[in-house]
């Protein structure tokens, strides 16, 4: 079964399932699970990526356990031209220093695969929360949208073994996309 794909109509499925698992993470050399989802669709994946160190806002100092400094990692994602997602992912700045995950490009698996050979597993679990709100003047702009339009956003944890958050990611999508979670019913 294909995790992810982009279909005639350019709607772009995002497979929670099995996006971050190791194997399709690195699936063909990919730089992360964005990367290998879009090249597994045939699409042509491209990162504008912005590193720096800054304060984080309130509410993903409050879940990394840090009022100083965090490792910041923006980026424009795009298949071929067309912008489809921003992220923006905290780090702390022990976690970032001990990964090398500071330059852009952070090797194939991504920063989960540099986390992991650093120490800071995450396990087998990460927690996502998707909404629905209007976007940011910014984003608006960014995507090619009108002022108060909708977008989708997914607010990923990832914590390693041992409870300590580890990275916290801000997924904000367009008009385009299709979510699939599994969950269990019993």
């Amino acid at each position: 079964m294909a995790s992810n794909t982009i279909g005639t109509d350019g709607v772009v499925l995002r497979d929670a399932r099995s996006r971050y698992r190791t194997e399709k993470r690195e699936e063909n050399g990919a730089h992360g699970a964005y990367d290998a989802e879009i090249r597994r669709s045939g699409g042509t994946p491209r990162t504008e990526v912005d590193v720096q160190r800054a304060a984080a806002p309130a509410d993903v100092a409050e879940l990394l356990g840090s009022d100083g400094e965090v490792v910041v990692r923006a980026r424009k994602m795009y298949d071929g031209d067309r912008l489809i997602q921003l992220a923006t992912t905290y780090i702390p700045v022990d976690v970032a220093q001990a990964a090398g995950i500071e330059q852009v490009d952070t090797g194939v698996g991504g920063i989960i695969s540099r986390m992991r050979e650093a120490g800071f597993d995450q396990g087998t679990e990460a927690t996502e929360d998707v909404a629905l709100r209007a976007a940011t003047a910014d984003e608006a702009n960014a995507l090619g949208l009108q002022a108060g339009a909708s977008v989708l956003t997914i607010n990923h944890v990832g914590r390693a073994e041992d409870g300590r958050v580890v990275e916290v990611t801000q997924h904000v999508l367009s008009d385009g996309w299709k979510l699939r979670y599994s969950v269990p019913l019993a």
